[in-house]
């Protein structure tokens, strides 16, 4: 017996040192109203006499044996384990389902199926059951806004301020850059145009 609580206490300290591809449990996560009642799923690929369940006791740090149900559907039970709260449904051969109802607080904890199998202890990924008084609600997300096409420029009134996009104050600097700059570009032009006539002119000459 001592044995067989190290082997679960290096279980549950090393993730992963008694999983096993032989044995799967669904789902990970289960969060439950009190009074209510739910469900976890064991699953195994080989033959073999029986489910254990424990439950992981996080307040008292130990594991509590719950119950062993053998392949014929018969049930052994821990000390002190209510029948009427904890069952086993098989399913079908490889598949069985522990069943928890009435719901209370100090159900809350870590679940582990196991099977054993020439002496060694295949233990399940875990399923974290957490029971609280009222559900949280799922949180709405907001939708985002419409993408609004640019608006023509629209005259502001005085107590709004002359600091828009449709100010003086941003489109005269503007237009009077473009006309600096066309300016700029006029006397150029000019210039080319002179050079090229006199480029003309020697070549007539010649």
């Amino acid at each position: 017996m001592v044995r067989l609580w190290l082997w679960l206490w290096l279980c549950l300290q090393l993730p992963g040192f008694c999983a096993n591809l032989r044995l799967s449990q669904t789902p990970d996560r289960i969060l439950a109203q009190t009074n209510n009642s739910t469900d976890i799923l064991c699953q195994t690929k080989k033959e073999h006499t029986g489910v254990y369940w424990y439950r992981w006791n996080q307040g008292r740090q130990q594991f509590e044996f719950l119950l062993f149900s053998n392949s014929l559907g018969k049930s052994t039970y821990g000390v002190n384990v209510s029948q009427e709260k904890f069952s086993v449904r098989g399913t079908s051969s490889q598949s069985y389902s522990l069943h928890i109802g009435r719901l209370h607080a100090s159900d809350a904890g870590m679940y582990y199926c196991s099977i054993s199998q020439s002496s060694e202890l295949i233990l399940g990924s875990g399923t974290r059951l957490g029971v609280v008084d009222v559900l949280p609600t799922p949180s709405t997300s907001t939708p985002a806004p419409l993408t609004r096409r640019p608006s023509r420029c629209k005259p502001k009134s005085k107590a709004a301020g002359s600091r828009g996009a449709c100010s003086p104050l941003v489109w005269v600097p503007l237009a009077a850059g473009a006309l600096i700059l066309l300016l700029s570009v006029v006397p150029t032009a000019r210039r080319f145009y002179r050079l090229r006539r006199r480029l003309w002119r020697r070549i007539h000459r010649q």
